[in-house]
């Protein structure tokens, strides 16, 4: 390897087309650095193109897509080793320990981020019951050890202000605010009522109250991008069977990059977050809301406290607790569209004014930049 690398993103669990990835990774590149980035998925999904980005192809194919914890510990094992740059950025909590390992060993400096409180999250997992809980142990085990190894990195990073470790030597927050170069706005209106959401698609996130949403708002299409978790596929596919055989009214899009993603906006009515209020979520912000407002839709959200507090103070839409309000809320928007109209237009006003992106990216990029001295 010939390139001089200035950041090794470490990201054995979420993959190229993650949204957090490429609004970090876009950061750093702007402020000039070069960024080497090891992670599962499909290479057209990666962050744009650019002369000081590296995409380090997978030396065993069969452990490079598989999301199930055996492939993801060996890829934060093989990804740290084959790392070059003078700051290793790990971004997954598996890989935390070996890239500290590492970096100490080689002298090599050390930032870590949390994407979210990954305890809590783990109590939303089903798979961690799996073998008698065995599985579970293992990953609450890994991830209070990564919480301390984060503690001790050299710029700890996290996604919003609710997010451990609290005591790290030196902890910045990043929150998931919106890159408007991977956005698509909405404009104008469809002729036929259209919502949309993008994001991870389980039934903790909504996946199964959107489903009876569908059933009710029958005027109304939606797109669905994200990955369907597996234990909710088959729900997903007998719904399917049983209300739109040939997806023309509901449409399920996959996993896709951020830029692809966004490009169902276009023409978009409303964007719908109907989050479980489970530990994970109860003191969270969906980044998607800030997107929604960003591109000009209106929000649909549950009641979620920090969710109610954000879509009160921008009113740029509703709250909703059950699939038939949310229905009714649709429908009611169908008919009164100027109401709707002035609920996107004070969202992306509100966005505009009070969601300062390139700031709050541009102070992460300095401190990475600072690591690389």
């Amino acid at each position: 390897m010939s390139q001089k690398i200035d950041i090794s993103i470490i990201s054995s669990g979420a993959s190229l087309a993650d949204a957090r990835l490429h609004r970090l990774t876009r950061a750093l590149l702007r402020a000039g650095l070069s960024v080497e980035i090891f992670a599962p998925g499909e290479i057209k999904d990666a962050p744009s193109p650019d002369s000081k980005l590296f995409i380090r192809k997978p030396f065993l194919k069969a452990h490079w897509k598989a999301s199930s914890l055996g492939p993801r510990y060996f890829r934060s094992r093989y990804f740290v080793f084959r790392s070059k740059g003078r700051v290793i950025y790990a971004i997954s909590p598996e890989a935390i320990a070996p890239s500290f390992a590492i970096a100490k060993l080689l002298r090599r400096r050390l930032a870590v981020d949390f994407f979210e409180d990954y305890l809590r999250l783990l109590n939303d997992r089903a798979w961690t019951k799996r073998y008698f809980g065995i599985v579970g142990w293992i990953a609450k085990s890994d991830t209070k050890s990564a919480l301390w190894f984060a503690k001790r990195a050299d710029l700890t990073t996290v996604a919003d202000v609710q997010v451990p470790p609290f005591d790290a030597r030196n902890r910045l927050v990043v929150r998931n605010l919106p890159d408007a170069s991977l956005l698509t706005l909405s404009g104008e209106r469809s002729s036929t009522p259209k919502a949309i959401y993008i994001g991870d698609l389980r039934k903790s996130r909504g996946l199964h109250d959107m489903l009876r949403v569908a059933e009710l708002a029958t005027d109304w299409d939606f797109d669905f991008v994200g990955g369907v978790a597996s234990s909710d596929q088959e729900l997903v596919d007998q719904w399917l069977r049983s209300h739109d055989p040939n997806q023309t009214r509901v449409r399920f899009h996959g996993r896709l990059a951020p830029q692809e993603s966004w490009k169902f906006a276009a023409g978009a009515w409303v964007g719908l977050s109907l989050l479980e209020s489970t530990p994970a979520f109860i003191e969270a912000v969906p980044s998607k809301l800030y997107e929604y407002m960003a591109v000009g839709l209106a929000t649909i959200s549950t009641p979620l406290p920090r969710c109610v507090e954000l879509i009160s103070a921008s009113n740029s839409g509703a709250i909703e607790s059950t699939p038939e309000g949310v229905a009714e809320r649709l429908k009611s928007w169908q008919v009164n569209s100027e109401e709707l109209d002035r609920l996107r237009s004070q969202g992306a006003k509100w966005a505009s004014e009070n969601l300062d992106s390139e700031r709050e990216y541009a102070i992460f990029a300095a401190e990475m930049a600072k690591l690389t001295r």
